[in-house]
C-alpha cells in the first residue's frame, strides 16, 4: 500500500501561557519572540519548509494578534514600500502563508492536548498529518518535520520525535515502551503518558512534533480522559499499534523547551549565536555576565 504524503499540519495554540504571566495577559504565549521572531513563526516555517500546503491552528479565546501575525499588514507594507525598506518588507510578506492555506478553529474548553487535535479533525479528514507544538522550538538544518518526513517516506505508520530525557523527568512526557531500537529509530510496543520515572519503560520520550494517521482521531472520538483528567493524544496513539506501525525518531538538532522560562531564554541565546549577524555582539555580551 503506498504511503501518502504528508500535506496538512496541526498546531495547538489555544493554551492560556500562565508560566509567562504578566507578559502573557494580553499577548499570546506564541507571539512570544525568539531573537526577532514568535514562536509559531518557528513552527510555521518549519512545517513550510518540510512541504506542508494546510496550516490548520486550534486556537482560542484572546489570540487575535497571532491571527493578525500572519495576515497583510496594508498600511505597514505600504509605508515600508515608500520609504524604499524592500528587505524588511520582504521580511513582513514572508510571514504570511498564501491564501486559502491558513485556517483557524476553535478549541472552546482545554481539555488537553488529544482534544485539541480533535479539534482539527473535519479539515484533517482521511488523510495523514503533522502536529507542532510551538512550545518546542528546534534548532536544526533541514528541519525537524522535515527529517521526520524523510523517515515516515520509508516507514509509513506513525512517526513522532523522540530525545533521552533524565529519568526523574519521564512524568513530564509521553514515554515510549521500545520493542526495538537501532539508535536512530525506535520501534514501540506502546506508549506510557506522564508514566513515573520508578515505572517508566523508557527514557526515551515524546516530544512536540508528530506524523499521525487519521485513524488516531478515531480514538480522539471517545474522548476518554487520561493522565491529569485530560484528553490524551498518547493515549489515543497508543490504541493505533498493533494496527498501524509506530516509530520514534532521534533527530538530528537542538531541542528548547520555550513553554519555561530558562529553555525560553536559552533557545534566545543559542539561536542569536548561530546567526552571523548577531553572534559576536552576542559572545560580548555574554562574557559581561560569566
Amino acid at each position: 500500500m503506498p504511503i501518502k504524503p504528508v500535506k496538512k499540519a496541526l498546531f495547538p495554540v489555544a493554551g492560556l501561557g500562565t508560566r509567562f504571566l504578566p507578559a502573557t495577559k494580553a499577548l499570546p504565549k506564541e507571539m512570544l519572540p525568539v531573537v526577532d521572531k514568535p514562536l509559531i513563526q518557528y513552527a510555521l516555517e518549519e512545517a513550510r519548509d518540510a512541504g506542508i500546503e494546510q496550516f490548520i491552528f486550534v486556537t482560542g479565546r484572546g489570540k487575535g494578534a497571532m491571527e493578525d501575525h500572519f495576515d497583510h499588514a496594508v498600511e505597514l507594507e505600504l509605508a515600508l514600500t515608500e520609504r524604499g525598506k524592500d528587505d524588511d518588507l520582504k521580511i513582513v510578506l514572508d510571514c504570511s502563508p498564501p491564501p486559502g492555506q491558513l485556517t483557524y478553529v476553535r478549541q472552546q474548553q482545554p481539555l488537553g492536548l488529544g482534544h485539541a487535535v480533535w479539534c482539527g479533525k473535519n479539515y484533517i479528514g482521511d488523510e495523514p498529518f503533522a502536529v507542532l507544538s510551538a512550545d518546542d522550538v528546534i534548532l536544526a538544518n533541514p528541519g525537524c518535520l522535515k527529517q521526520m518526513i524523510e523517515t515516515y517516506s520509508e516507514v509509513g505508520g506513525n512517526v513522532v520525535a523522540v530525545e533521552e530525557v533524565p529519568r526523574e523527568q519521564t512524568n513530564r512526557y509521553g514515554v515510549l515502551d521500545i520493542e526495538s531500537d537501532d539508535g536512530k529509530l525506535a520501534r514501540a510496543k506502546g506508549l506510557v503518558e506522564k508514566p513515573d520515572p520508578a515505572v517508566a519503560p523508557s527514557t526515551l520520550s515524546i516530544i512536540g512534533r508528530y506524523i499521525l494517521q487519521p485513524q488516531v482521531m478515531n480514538h480522539l472520538d471517545k474522548h476518554e480522559k487520561g493522565a491529569g483528567g485530560e484528553i490524551q493524544l498518547t493515549d489515543a496513539m497508543a490504541a493505533t499499534i498493533g494496527e498501524i506501525d509506530f516509530h520514534g525518531m532521534r533527530f538530528d538538532g537542538k531541542r528548547f523547551d520555550c513553554g519555561t522560562k530558562h529553555g525560553f531564554i536559552e533557545a534566545n541565546i543559542a539561536f542569536a549565536l548561530s546567526r552571523d549577524d548577531m553572534r559576536d555582539s552576542v559572545s560580548e555580551i555574554l562574557k559581561e555576565y560569566t
